[in-house]
C-alpha cells in the first residue's frame, strides 16, 4: 500500500525503470503512458556507482538508491510523489530486493498483484516486477523480458485468444508464446553469450578481424551451413568450420565473425522450428523486439527457415511497465479529454 503522503494525481504519470545487470534505463512517463524523457546510465546491478568518497557503498540498498538518484533524482524532486516501478535484474537475489518468480503460465494481473515493494527513506516506495519461472525437468526463467512481452502484446491489434510468438534476441535470446495479456511458455537460447565467448576466448577469434560493415553474405553462408546436408553433425562440429574456412582462404578474416553469427543464429532458429513442428503451435503472428541490427539478422534467419516475415516492435519495455502500473493501481488511466469546443484550450499540446 502506498502511503497517503506519496499519492499523486493521475496526470503525474510514472517513473519506469528497466534495471538490468549492466545498465539502467529510466523513463519519465506522462498521464497517458507516453514517454516524455529517457535516460541511460551504466548503473546495472553489477556496476553500481561509488559514494562521493569513491569508496564502494557499504550497504546494497544505499548503492541502489545512489544509482537511482544519479539517474533521475531531479524527476523525483520535481514531483516528489511520482510512483516508481522497475523490472529486470534489480529484482534478482543480487538486486535491491528479490522479487520472487511467478510460475507460468501467468497474466498481466498476476504480475501486477505480485509486485515486491521496497521502502525508501525519503520518497515513495519502489515496486519491482517479479520474474517468471517455467517449471519442469529443465526449468526456465526470465526476468525483465516478461515486461517487454506485455509491451509488445499491447501494441498488437489481435483477438484475445490469438497466439503470438515473440522473439527477444540478445545475450540470452527468449522465444515466448503469448496471448493478449498472458504469457504461456518460453524457450531460452544463450546464443549471444556463446558468440561473445567463442570470439573472445577461443582460437576462433584469433583469425578474426573487425569489419567496416556487416557482411550479410557471410552471415547467410553460416545460416545455410546450419541447415545443410550435414546439419546432423550439430553446432559443435559446425563452429570449427569458422577456423578451417579461414585457414583455406575461403573466408576472409573480416567475414568470419558474421559467418559464426550465422551458424549460431541458424542453429537457434532451426531448433525453434523443430519445437514448433512438434507442438503444432506455430502462431500466425511473429514479432521481434531488440537491438535493430540483431533483429534484422534474426528476421533474415527466420525467413530462411520458412517462417513468416516478422514485425519489429520498439519501446516495448516502457509500454509494458505502464500496463503493469495500471493493473496494479499505481497510476490511473485518465478519462479521454472532452471534445466540447469550450474545453479545447485545456487540451494537451
Amino acid at each position: 500500500m502506498v502511503p497517503a503522503r506519496f499519492l499523486v494525481p493521475a496526470e503525474a504519470g510514472l517513473i519506469a525503470l528497466d534495471w538490468g545487470t549492466s545498465a539502467l534505463r529510466a523513463f519519465r512517463m506522462g498521464a497517458h503512458g507516453e514517454v516524455l524523457e529517457t535516460r541511460h546510465r551504466p548503473w546495472g546491478i553489477m556496476n553500481l556507482p561509488p559514494t562521493a568518497s569513491n569508496a564502494a557503498n557499504p550497504e546494497p540498498g544505499a548503492a541502489f538508491e545512489h544509482a537511482l538518484q544519479d539517474t533521475c533524482g531531479d524527476w523525483l524532486a520535481d514531483t516528489p510523489g511520482l510512483p516508481l516501478l522497475a523490472c529486470g535484474m534489480v529484482g534478482s537475489a543480487q538486486g535491491w530486493r528479490e522479487a520472487k518468480y511467478l510460475p507460468t503460465p501467468t497474466s498481466l494481473h498476476e504480475l501486477a498483484r505480485g509486485l515486491t515493494v521496497v521502502a525508501r527513506r525519503n520518497g515513495p516506495p519502489l515496486h519491482i516486477v517479479p520474474g517468471l519461472l517455467q517449471p519442469g525437468a529443465l526449468p526456465n526463467v526470465m526476468r525483465g523480458e516478461e515486461t517487454q512481452v506485455l509491451g509488445v502484446l499491447e501494441g498488437l491489434a489481435l483477438p484475445a485468444d490469438a497466439p503470438v510468438l515473440i522473439g527477444l534476441p540478445g545475450t540470452h535470446s527468449k522465444w515466448v508464446l503469448a496471448r493478449r495479456g498472458r504469457i504461456e511458455q518460453f524457450h531460452t537460447f544463450m546464443t549471444g553469450e556463446v558468440f561473445a565467448a567463442l570470439r573472445g576466448h577461443t582460437i576462433l577469434g584469433k583469425t578474426m578481424q573487425a569489419a567496416a560493415a556487416p557482411d550479410d553474405d557471410a552471415f547467410a553462408r553460416g545460416l545455410e551451413v546450419a541447415r545443410g546436408s550435414d546439419a546432423a553433425l550439430g553446432l559443435l562440429s559446425h563452429i570449427f568450420s569458422t577456423r578451417t574456412l579461414g585457414l583455406t582462404g575461403t573466408l576472409a578474416p573480416t567475414a568470419q565473425a558474421d559467418y559464426l553469427s550465422g551458424l549460431l543464429i541458424g542453429h537457434e532458429v532451426a531448433s525453434l522450428a523443430r519445437v514448433q513442428d512438434q507442438t503444432q503451435t506455430t502462431p500466425q503472428t511473429l514479432v521481434l523486439c531488440g537491438e535493430p541490427d540483431l533483429c534484422r539478422r534474426y528476421a533474415i534467419a527466420l525467413q530462411t527457415y520458412g517462417f513468416a516475415a516478422p514485425t519489429i516492435a520498439t519501446q516495448a519495455t516502457a509500454t509494458g511497465l505502464w500496463q503493469i502500473a495500471l493493473a496494479a493501481g499505481l497510476v490511473i488511466a485518465p478519462a479521454p479529454p472532452s471534445s466540447h469546443p469550450f474545453n479545447a484550450g485545456s487540451l494537451p499540446a
